[in-house]
């Protein structure tokens, strides 16, 4: 009988009280890595922010992501810093940037005129998927863009901010200011954390869309060290300084590909020669689609999912 209630109570200890200890450790323990990097990824979702919220004061959340955000940019864009080869050539390649703890793929497009933003059908009414977008404008290859309003049905239909596209504001709003990346009448990629309406008007921008952070600016990394919005699906696009336009996804959220840090998107673009750089949006939005086929593995269960726009490779 002994024998049973002291492995009764071994048993309770290790269901009851190892957990406790493990929590206590991870949230209120000497060593905020893992703490830091569970409130940045849970905080940047809509449906898993209990993972910090239940255990962290607001005022604590509030600090940790405050030390991941990119600092204020000061100085100008130096767009004459970037010449576009007007002799590229119309090639694309499929580069496979996979990590440890990731799957990314990585496309090179020579040509920026090639790269356009091509918006859903029945946009305000119903999103369309990137290989639904790619093949509406028979385009040659996509990602997915902006981020959508209407999180709850999920139709990607309501465009979360300032869209452009072929020279036409789809979803204009003069009195905003904008986080956005765009391309000019010279394809010279131009983007802010925070630009006005009247000034994007100004910059004569061909095409654009609304989310970020600015990722790479002038050359440089924004983030320096730590996590940085914590681990997701990520999109992003960038240019080299000679042209050639970047488009980046990373899978996440399962157990062969975990998700990458804001830092591990900006390290990938410095890597492949990112002049400037700017994060789309990402979690089960993130989606690559070339020639006709899904490249990456959504982590929506439904596959691919309802987006309001995309930025799309021309043939």
């Amino acid at each position: 009988m002994r024998k049973l209630k002291n492995v009764g109570l071994y048993l309770l200890i290790q269901i009851i009280v190892l957990p406790i200890l493990i929590l206590a450790l991870v949230y209120y323990g000497p060593y905020t890595n893992i703490r830091d990097m569970i409130v940045t990824t849970s905080m940047t979702t809509m449906s898993h922010q209990y993972f910090a919220t239940w255990f962290l004061s607001d005022e604590t959340i509030n600090e940790i992501l405050e030390e991941t955000r990119p600092p204020e940019i000061v100085e100008e864009q130096s767009l004459e810093s970037i010449v576009v080869n007007e002799n590229a050539t119309d090639g694309i390649e499929l580069i496979d940037v996979s990590s440890s703890t990731y799957n990314g793929y990585l496309l090179i497009v020579n040509d920026p005129s090639r790269v356009k933003l091509g918006v859903a059908p029945r946009l305000g009414v119903v999103g369309a998927t990137v290989g639904q977008i790619v093949e509406y404008y028979d385009a040659i290859a996509g990602i997915n863009a902006s981020g959508f309003a209407d999180d709850a049905l999920g139709t990607g239909g309501v465009p979360d901010g300032l869209i452009i596209s072929n020279n036409e504001v789809v979803t204009p709003d003069e009195t905003g200011y904008y986080s956005f990346v765009g391309f000019n009448e010279d394809n010279i990629m131009v983007l802010s954390n925070s630009m006005s309406y009247y000034n994007i008007m100004n910059m004569g921008v061909r095409d654009a869309c609304t989310f970020g952070p600015v990722i790479v600016y002038n050359g440089y990394g924004m983030f320096s060290s730590g996590g940085g919005y914590g681990l997701h699906p990520r999109t992003a696009i960038g240019q080299r300084k000679t042209g050639e336009v970047l488009l980046l996804v990373i899978d996440g959220r399962s157990t062969k590909s975990l998700g990458a840090t804001i830092k591990n998107v900006q390290d990938i673009m410095l890597e492949y020669g990112a002049y400037n750089a700017f994060n789309l949006d990402g979690g089960a939005s993130t989606t690559m689609v070339y020639n006709d086929e899904v490249v990456n593995s959504p982590s929506d269960i439904m596959g691919e999912r309802y987006v309001p726009c995309a930025w799309i490779v021309t043939k």
